[in-house]
C-alpha cells in the first residue's frame, strides 16, 4: 500500500520565508512526501482583532504570490511535492501558475461550495479534511480528479481520547489530519489503514503561534516515517 506523509508547515514559518525554506528541507530530510502551506487573505478569512488574539499573527503569515513561487521552486529543487490549502477562488490561479499536482481543502472550508467547485474545475485531485463536517456519511463532492477524505478533529491540540481512530473506516477515509501531541496517533493511523497522514511541522513547539504546540518536530517526523516504512514492509 502506498502511504504518504504531508508535513503541514502552514503558518509555522511565522512570516519568514527563509524559515519556510528550512522547514521544507527538514521535511524532505526527515521523510515527508509533501510540504504543505496555507494560502489565504487573512483579513477576509480570520475574525477581526477584537475577536481574535491571533489576528496580527494571521496577517503576518499571509503568503504573497511571489512567496508561493519561491516556496514551490524550493520544493521542486529538492524533490518534495509542494501543496497548499487554498481558502478563496482568487488564489487558485496562484497555485495553477506553479502547477500544483493537487489541492487541499481545509476543514473550515468544507461548506464553501464556490471554492470547492472552483478547485474541482481544475480537474486535479483534492484532499479534504473533515474536522468541521457534521453530516451523515461523507460530503458529496464531485471532482473529476477524485477526492481523498481525511478524518480530523479540529482541536489544537486534540486529546488522544477525542480522536476516536478505532471508529474510523480507513476504507472510505484515505487518511488522518493529526492535531494531537506526539507521534502515537500518527503511527496508530497507519496501523489502522490510513494511506495519508498530515501533521504540522515545527522546529520549536514553544514558538509563538497557534499551531506550534500541536506540531511534530523533525525528529518526530523521522520517527513516524521509519514506523510507517517498517509497518508497510511487514504487512
Amino acid at each position: 500500500m502506498k502511504t504518504e506523509i504531508i508535513a503541514e508547515i502552514g503558518q509555522n514559518h511565522n512570516g519568514d520565508m527563509a524559515l519556510a525554506e528550512r522547514l521544507i528541507r527538514a521535511a524532505k530530510e526527515a521523510g515527508a512526501d509533501v510540504a504543505k502551506f496555507q494560502l489565504y487573505d487573512a483579513k477576509a478569512l480570520f475574525p477581526p482583532r477584537e475577536q481574535n488574539p491571533w489576528f496580527d499573527y494571521n496577517c503576518s503569515t499571509e503568503l504573497t504570490k511571489a512567496d508561493v513561487g519561491r516556496l514551490a521552486e524550493c520544493c521542486a529543487k529538492i524533490g518534495i511535492e509542494f501543496m497548499s490549502s487554498v481558502f478563496d477562488v482568487e488564489r487558485i490561479s496562484w497555485l495553477e501558475d506553479v502547477d500544483v499536482r493537487r489541492y487541499k481543502i481545509a476543514s473550515r472550508s468544507i461548506h464553501d461550495r464556490e471554492l470547492i467547485e472552483a478547485v474541482a474545475a481544475t480537474g486535479k485531485p483534492m484532499i479534504v479534511s473533515l474536522g468541521a463536517w457534521k453530516g451523515p456519511g461523507l460530503p458529496q463532492i464531485r471532482a473529476p480528479g477524485g477526492v481523498d477524505y481525511l478524518h480530523c478533529v479540529s482541536e489544537y491540540p486534540a486529546p488522544l481520547d477525542h480522536l476516536k481512530l478505532s471508529e474510523v473506516d480507513f476504507g472510505t477515509h484515505a487518511g488522518f489530519s493529526d492535531h494531537s501531541e506526539g507521534t502515537v496517533a500518527a503511527c496508530a493511523a497507519f496501523v489502522l489503514g490510513a494511506r495519508i497522514l498530515e501533521k504540522h511541522l515545527t522546529f520549536d513547539k514553544s514558538a509563538y503561534g497557534p499551531d506550534h504546540m500541536c506540531s511534530m518536530t523533525p525528529d518526530e517526523l523521522r520517527h513516524i516515517h521509519v514506523f510507517r516504512t517498517d509497518w508497510v514492509q511487514c504487512r
